[in-house]
C-alpha cells in the first residue's frame, strides 16, 4: 500500500515537471517572437490574422499614397499651414516646426510668407508684435561661426527684397524639400519598407506556426 502511495507521489511530481516545461516553451516562443503583449491573440486563433490585416492596411496605404500623391501633397501643406497658425499655442507644436524648419533647410509651407497667416508674425499695419514681418529663428541660415542660437535673427527679415532674404532665411518651402528629402532618399525609405514588410511576413508565418502548435497540444489534451 505504501509503495502504491510512493509510486503515486512520483507520478504526480513527474506531471508537475511536465506542465512546467511545457508552459515554459510557450513563454520562449512568445518572448523569442516578440509577441508577448498580444499573446493571447495566439490563443484565440486571430494572432496571424491581426498581423496579416495590418500587413494588407499598410499595403494599401503604400499603393494609395503612389496614387494619391497630389492630394497627399495638399494634405500636408494644409496640415503645415495651420501649424504655421498656430505656432506660438502649443509649444510642442512649436518644437516640431522649428525641427523640421532646421532639418529640411525651409520656411513655411512654400515659401517664408507663409508666415503671415500667423497672428504674430503677419506684415499687416495692425500688427503690434516685435515679430511682424519676421520668421521663427529656424528658418535662418546658420552661421557656424556663431556658437550661441540667435532668436532674434528672422526680425524684420520679410520686410527686405527676396535677394536679400536669401542671405539670412531659407527661402524654399517644407512641402519641396521634404519631396526633395524623399527623392534623395528613395532607395533608403523603400528598404525600410520592405524591411518591415519582411519582418511582418515573418512575424505572420510565426504565429500561425505558434497556432498550428497550440492546436496540436489542446488536440492531445
Amino acid at each position: 500500500m505504501s509503495r502504491k502511495q510512493h509510486h503515486f507521489k512520483g507520478a504526480e511530481v513527474s506531471c508537475c515537471v511536465k506542465y512546467f516545461l511545457f508552459g515554459f516553451n510557450i513563454i520562449f516562443w512568445l518572448l523569442g517572437a516578440a509577441f508577448l503583449s498580444i499573446g493571447l491573440w495566439a490563443w484565440a486563433e486571430k494572432f496571424s490574422v491581426f498581423l496579416g490585416l495590418i500587413f494588407f492596411l499598410e499595403l494599401t496605404a503604400g499603393i494609395l499614397a503612389f496614387v494619391f500623391k497630389d492630394w497627399i501633397k495638399d494634405q500636408l501643406n494644409f496640415f503645415i499651414n495651420n501649424n504655421v497658425k498656430a505656432y506660438r499655442d502649443d509649444i510642442d507644436l512649436q518644437n516640431l516646426i522649428d525641427f523640421a524648419q532646421e532639418y529640411w533647410s525651409c520656411c513655411g509651407a512654400h515659401g517664408p510668407n507663409d508666415w503671415n497667416l500667423n497672428i504674430y508674425f503677419n506684415c499687416t499695419d495692425s500688427n503690434p508684435s516685435r515679430e511682424r514681418c519676421g520668421v521663427p529663428f529656424s528658418c535662418c541660415v546658420k552661421d557656424p561661426a556663431e556658437d550661441v542660437l540667435n532668436t532674434q535673427c528672422g526680425y524684420d527679415v520679410r520686410l527686405q527684397g527676396e535677394l536679400d532674404q536669401q542671405k539670412y532665411i531659407y527661402t524654399k518651402g517644407c512641402v519641396g524639400q521634404f519631396e526633395k528629402w524623399l527623392q534623395d532618399n528613395l532607395i533608403i525609405v523603400a528598404g525600410i519598407f520592405v524591411g518591415i514588410a519582411l519582418l511582418q511576413i515573418f512575424g505572420i508565418c510565426l504565429a500561425q506556426n505558434l497556432v498550428s502548435d497550440i492546436r496540436a497540444v489542446k488536440a492531445n489534451w
